[in-house]
């Protein structure tokens, strides 16, 4: 923006007023998501600590940050409803559709019939293992604080992801197939770090 504002001028004034008003929409955006981050920082300070430690868990992984961790509780609620992660990913449309007829089985494209923001943060994280498994930077400041067991879930989870995804590559798969398959073994370590996370429900003795 800088950078336009020094270099980029325009003689003819309908051009000017264009460059103008594009940069007055810019600035617009930026200011909106500003709003809103404060507002989703606000909502996290005030929720309850076991969604508060939920969404800081989360962060222990590559590709996680806090928005990522934020919609994941936002849009599946308690993690550990569900009994374990099979249903999650059902739940997220990221498995594959299937066509049955006798006993013939054919597999077919993810559902795509989940919920669709969940699946799309799944997906952009997926990519981030594509890279060599690596922890510094902003990953170890978010996992700082964290319990050990919760690390070494999110560090193994690293080496398999990164593992899975070079072999899908080395098989001829394409991208947004292998970043699907990434995505949904994801939501599975997903599930488990949540499990260790949110307060188990007492179970009644017999």
């Amino acid at each position: 923006m800088t950078w336009l504002h020094d270099h980029v001028h325009f003689e003819q004034p309908a051009l000017a007023a264009t460059l103008t008003d594009y940069v007055h929409e810019v600035d617009h955006a930026g200011e909106r998501i500003a709003r809103l981050e404060k507002a989703i920082d606000e909502a996290i300070a005030s929720a309850p600590e076991q969604i508060r430690n939920v969404i800081a868990a989360l962060q222990a992984w590559r590709g996680v940050a806090q928005m990522t961790a934020v919609t994941i509780v936002a849009e599946t609620g308690s993690l550990s409803r569900f009994q374990n992660p099979r249903p999650l990913m059902s739940y997220s449309g990221l498995v594959s559709s299937e066509h049955s007829s006798g006993n013939r089985v054919q597999r077919g494209g993810m559902t795509k019939t989940g919920n669709a923001h969940l699946r799309r943060v799944l997906v952009e994280a997926a990519w981030a293992y594509q890279h060599k498994p690596w922890v510094g930077g902003f990953l170890l400041k978010r996992q700082h604080g964290l319990g050990q067991k919760i690390r070494d879930i999110a560090w193994k989870a690293q080496w398999r992801l990164c593992t899975r995804y070079q072999k899908l590559a080395a098989g001829g798969k394409n991208k947004p197939q292998i970043v699907t398959a990434i995505a949904r073994e994801l939501l599975g370590f997903i599930w488990a770090i949540a499990i260790e996370t949110e307060p188990q429900p007492q179970r009644q003795a017999a």
